[in-house]
């Protein structure tokens, strides 16, 4: 038997940190998974049905969470949806407010804010958001899988109709089965898309025949038939195999991680035990294996933290039913650290911790001060390629520029166009006057500048371009003239 851990690169083990319990430890499970056989064949994983607090808690949470998911697209603050990610064309809107992709440095930032939250929450709490609330827990445990418990029965009963002869039950069962899963799917697809696309287009594309809009209604196929091949067959391979977080683990974890934890130092040597009975040469643990049959990704909790735990707390509940069955306490697994285990004490605030803060409370403050700052409308002002200065005959110097206009927001917006300084320079439009620019779109236009020959000092001079809207200077735009070089005095 073996009780390891993997919290940091060193690979801790249990052996190492007791050396005081004189018992072999074998590593043979580092080198294999628990859903693959020694001929590299899939091993199905059927999973006892799980009960108890923790399970009755992720229950409630996943019904919040999946209203917020299917009712979301619903929601629309000031006329637009609440989160919108069209990256067909390059348009965003997170809480009512729409980002383009000249925000793209924001983009980037709160990319990189959100992993950096991402490492700090692993190294305190683990992987509490796979067990907890990522999308592919929720809808395999919770949804899929409580359907398949409903109509096929617990573990074993699943396992015996799988390897059953095709009957007239096995087939309903089944069939209904999929049937249902495939409707899920369907539900499921469309909302992803409303995220996407935004909900009025999903229903202009249902609403019609698909050769209205082929490309919408493949698109809408494939989501289906992606999110039933994972929760139909692909299931706790897309944690193992597929999802980087998993391997993030041995990198981001560290001694004082919080995570679904086995204490080895209360459980060995395991052996079995009647209900109240002291044995001192015993652990608590009674090897019954419920926790490894509970698992939905098939490992004994008993080795330690590996990559294909989700914390999803199934053992926990499993153990403390057990627990309270022989007259022990609760909490053989529980949320705990490996030093919490080892020495008794729980230790939240590390300087590793305090250094991730740091960072996250840093680039928070900046992310929050470029988007308080950030402006409806973004200018462009550059020279027209070719082009150097011009004398007119009104005795000025001009200069030619190409003005680009984005409107990052869902209204029109009239515009004036500035030339703020020098007090001397003048800003005028090539054609229509009117800068009417239409809501998320670009404007272009082409714009002179002049300034009298004689107060231009210099090659270059920096004239500064105010843009206004309804009287408000809403952002200012330096620009570089040219004009001719002055001779030197003899």
């Amino acid at each position: 038997m073996h009780k390891g851990w993997e919290g940091d690169n060193t690979n801790h083990n249990i052996l190492n940190a007791t050396k005081e319990n004189l018992y072999q430890y074998d590593e043979e499970f580092r080198d294999t998974l628990g859903t693959v056989d020694e001929k590299g064949k899939r091993i199905w994983v059927y999973p006892k049905k799980p009960s108890g607090r923790f399970h009755h808690a992720r229950i409630a949470v996943t019904v919040i969470l999946l209203t917020i998911f299917f009712t979301g697209p619903f929601i629309h603050i000031g006329g637009q949806p609440l989160l919108m990610l069209n990256f067909f064309e390059r348009r965003f809107v997170i809480f009512g407010q729409a980002f383009w992709p000249q925000d793209f440095f924001l983009l980037a930032l709160t990319l990189i804010t959100f992993f950096v939250f991402v490492i700090l929450f692993t190294v305190v709490f683990g992987r509490v958001w796979c067990g907890w609330a990522c999308p592919q827990t929720l809808f395999m445990e919770m949804v899929f899988r409580k359907i398949e418990y409903f109509i096929e029965g617990d573990a074993n009963q699943q396992r015996k109709l799988n390897h059953a002869p095709w009957t007239g039950d096995k087939i309903f069962k089944k069939g209904l089965k999929h049937f249902i899963f495939i409707t899920i799917s369907i539900i499921i697809s469309h909302t992803a898309m409303a995220y996407l696309i935004g909900i009025d287009t999903v229903k202009e594309i249902v609403s019609q025949p698909p050769t209205e809009n082929l490309a919408g209604f493949i698109g809408l196929v494939a989501f289906t038939g992606i999110f039933y091949g994972v929760f139909a067959r692909f299931r706790e391979q897309a944690c193992i195999a597929v999802c980087p977080y998993g391997r993030l683990q041995g990198v981001l974890l560290v001694k004082d991680s919080i995570v679904v934890a086995y204490d080895w130092l209360r459980g060995e040597p395991r052996g079995k035990l009647k209900k109240n009975e002291v044995d001192t040469t015993k652990g608590d643990c009674i090897d019954c294996k419920l926790c490894v049959h509970v698992c939905p990704t098939g490992i004994d909790i008993r080795n330690g933290t590996q990559l294909e735990c989700v914390n999803c707390t199934a053992c926990i509940d499993a153990c403390n039913e057990v627990m309270v069955k022989v007259g022990k306490p609760k909490g053989l697994i529980r949320y705990a650290s490996y030093n919490s285990i080892k020495e008794g004490v729980q230790k939240l605030i590390t300087p590793r911790v305090i250094g991730y803060s740091f960072v996250l409370l840093a680039l928070l403050s900046f992310l929050s001060f470029m988007i308080a700052t950030r402006s409806d409308i973004e200018t462009t002002v550059l020279k027209v390629p070719g082009t150097l200065f011009q004398r007119a005959d009104d005795g000025t110097i001009t200069n030619l520029y190409n003005v680009e206009f984005v409107n990052k927001t869902f209204e029109d917006i009239t515009l004036e166009v500035k030339a703020d300084s020098p007090p001397e320079a003048t800003l005028s439009k090539v054609g229509e006057q009117a800068v009417l620019v239409p809501a998320g779109e670009m404007l272009k236009g082409v714009y002179f500048i002049k300034i009298p020959a004689d107060q231009v000092k210099a090659a270059k001079t920096v004239v500064m371009v105010g843009v206004y809207k309804e009287g408000k200077r809403i952002e200012k735009v330096k620009v570089k003239f040219i004009g001719p070089v002055k001779s030197g005095k003899p």
